[in-house]
């Protein structure tokens, strides 16, 4: 009998380590298998959840507010120097008795540009390849006269000066002249379109320097009655 427990001692033992054995190479298979599992799960989340979106609304504010920090664009500048006539007669009844006549030298200056607070978010389009500014139209920013360097150049009341005496208003009635000339003049020259390509080329520099999308700066043609 005591043979016989010696004889099955070493085939228990062999069952022993043999189950413990499978037990361990089972526990790693799990482990193994579960840790695949927690892989291809993550994986499938990255495919399959939504990606953050992002917030092009806020990103438009933002560039159009880093945009109408310059308030206005002034981009083209038209200066001329013109010789104005003006005149007024004395009169009785349907008689000219005498002409007073004023010649003025004017030097004026035209500005045109765009109003870059006229731009809002909507006028920004994003898309994942390029960020779109619709720019607003280029008009009129301002006109004026140099006075410092316009003068009246001559003066004259007529035949024993008869002529009524009004120099402050031709002056003034010259000047409104001088203004309209040179807006004109400003205007065949294209001053307006001139004012939309040199915006174009200065915003997109100013851009592609804080933008890592490429810019496109589309302008619009300006309007028939900003020359008016």
């Amino acid at each position: 009998m005591q043979g016989q427990n010696k004889f099955f001692s070493p085939i228990k033992k062999l069952l022993f380590f043999g189950s413990g054995s499978l037990t361990l190479i089972v526990s790693l298979m799990i482990i193994g298998w579960w840790r695949e599992c927690d892989r291809l799960i993550s994986l499938a989340e990255k495919f399959l959840l939504p990606q953050p979106i992002v917030p092009q609304i806020e990103l438009a504010t933002a560039i159009v507010k880093q945009v109408q920090e310059a308030q206005e664009l002034t981009t083209a500048v038209y200066t001329m120097e013109t010789v104005v006539p003006a005149s007024a007669e004395r009169k009785i009844g349907e008689w000219v008795i005498a002409t007073t006549k004023l010649v003025y030298i004017a030097h004026g200056e035209v500005r045109a540009g765009i109003d870059l607070n006229q731009l809002t978010p909507e006028q920004v389009k994003i898309t994942a390849d390029k960020i779109q500014i619709n720019l607003p139209p280029p008009q009129i920013l301002d006109q004026k006269i140099d006075v410092n360097r316009s003068r009246v150049f001559d003066y004259n009341r007529g035949f024993l000066n008869l002529g009524p005496d009004l120099a402050p208003q031709l002056q003034t009635q010259a000047q409104q002249e001088t203004l309209q000339q040179i807006l004109h003049a400003a205007c065949d020259q294209g001053i307006l379109n001139s004012a939309n390509e040199k915006a174009k080329q200065t915003l997109t520099q100013l851009l592609n320097n804080m933008s890592v999308q490429p810019i496109e700066i589309r302008t619009t043609s300006p309007s028939l009655q900003a020359c008016i």
